[in-house]
């Protein structure tokens, strides 16, 4: 991607979404250039890494190894947290929600909603 580009996070999250577009919702969700991989069983993950690399490797794409985590029952991602139970909120999100001071301004108000909203 060339820098200085503006909208070059848009036109890499549009090829990511299409690299990755049968794989969505069902096992994989993707966002710029950070993949989660999810399934219910060790064999159905393996597989289902094993096709998020192979379709990498034939897109020429590329994952630094030092920044994957491989095998995590369960973490972070984009605000929430994945335990094996299933899907929780990131506590410190929800503290920074119940500690927000007053808004004041019709910014703070949207700010505020659009956050809770995401929530």
């Amino acid at each position: 991607m060339p820098f200085g580009l503006t909208n070059a996070p848009a036109i890499f999250m549009d090829l990511m979404n299409r690299v990755f577009r049968p794989y969505l919702d069902r096992s994989v969700v993707v966002f710029i250039d950070d993949i989660l991989v999810y399934t219910s069983s060790y064999i159905e993950h393996e597989n289902h890494l094993r096709d998020v690399l192979q379709t990498l490797r034939e897109q020429r794409l590329y994952a630094k190894l030092n920044k994957c985590e491989f095998w995590i029952k369960g973490g972070n991602f984009l605000g929430a947290r994945y335990p094996a139970e299933g899907t929780l909120m990131d506590p410190r999100k929800v503290k920074v929600v119940l500690k927000w001071e007053r808004p004041t301004s019709m910014i703070e108000i949207r700010s505020f909603l659009e956050l809770a909203g995401y929530y």
